[in-house]
């Protein structure tokens, strides 16, 4: 063995395979961004997804349904029945606020034909059809 003085680095002999690795992978990458980016990949990527999606249809089908007789079966709800029931909901909350709506202005009309007698009782506070709105809103969410 030679001696030594500090100035020559050890000799790796692994550095060449090193090198010529760093280049394949350079270049691989580059034919694959190539053939990715490419029309003819979207299009057979595409029949390959839907012949695949195809396939597991009837599978998907029948979890589909075990997995509702197993709900059922548990006595939860299915998501379809989680969703019938916003619906629902929503709806009831849009008719209580256009009949709240409706009452607000039954009892303006009804203030402005008030008789004198009757004016000089003091007023019911009654929260503002937004406030009251907003209230149930909020109620419904906390759900």
């Amino acid at each position: 063995m030679a001696a030594d003085n500090g100035t020559s680095a050890p000799v790796d002999p692994f550095e060449s395979f090193r090198a010529l690795r760093d280049v394949y992978l350079e270049n691989m990458s580059k034919v694959m961004i190539n053939a990715v980016n490419s029309e003819e990949y979207a299009q057979v990527t595409g029949a390959m997804l839907n012949s695949s999606l195809t396939l597991s249809a009837p599978f998907r089908e029948a979890l589909d349904k075990a997995m509702l007789a197993a709900l059922q079966q548990l006595s939860i709800p299915s998501r379809q029945q989680v969703v019938n029931l916003a619906e629902q909901l929503t709806n009831l909350e849009m008719r209580l606020d256009d009949m709240d709506a409706k009452l607000d202005r039954i009892a303006a009309l009804f203030s402005a034909t008030r008789s004198p007698v009757a004016e000089a009782s003091p007023p019911v506070s009654r929260p503002s059809a937004a406030a009251a709105k907003s209230s149930r809103r909020a109620g419904a969410r906390k759900v």
